[in-house]
């Protein structure tokens, strides 16, 4: 291994595959809409009709943002009658990546949170205190 101006000189193998899955996660999480949904789902269980009517948007649009979601595996989906009950498929690590990601942009110089809720679920796992 060369140094040069203090880096190492090395080859820097790439998982293709991995660096798809990691980008289609980041894909999910890439958009403002599916933001919003995630931040409503961590306030508990919806159906698309509940959030169609709490966030505003066209019920297509809520749809289309929960199919990708459950692509992303960031949402799971309980089936209950004729009903889909809508939830995030791991709140804890989510809020703990929702954090991560505020901190990142604190220290580049931006100070953007999203809502408190996602956040909770990380801050009840360190604590033990169950979220509902």
């Amino acid at each position: 291994m060369a140094m040069d101006s203090g880096v190492l000189d090395e080859l820097v193998v790439i998982d293709p595959e991995s660096t798809a899955t990691y980008a289609h996660l980041f894909q999910g999480l890439a958009d403002p809409t599916r933001l919003a949904i995630l931040q409503h789902l961590a306030s508990g269980e919806h159906r698309v009709r509940d959030l169609v009517d709490h966030l505003g948007f066209a019920q297509s649009t809520v749809s289309k943002h929960l199919s990708f979601l459950l692509e992303c595996r960031l949402v799971v989906v309980r089936p209950a009658g004729r009903s889909s009950w809508y939830s995030l498929a791991e709140p804890v690590r989510l809020g703990a990546l929702i954090a991560a990601a505020e901190a990142l942009l604190q220290a580049t110089g931006t100070r953007a949170e999203l809502g408190a809720h996602l956040r909770r679920h990380r801050d009840a796992a360190s604590t033990g205190v169950a979220t509902g």
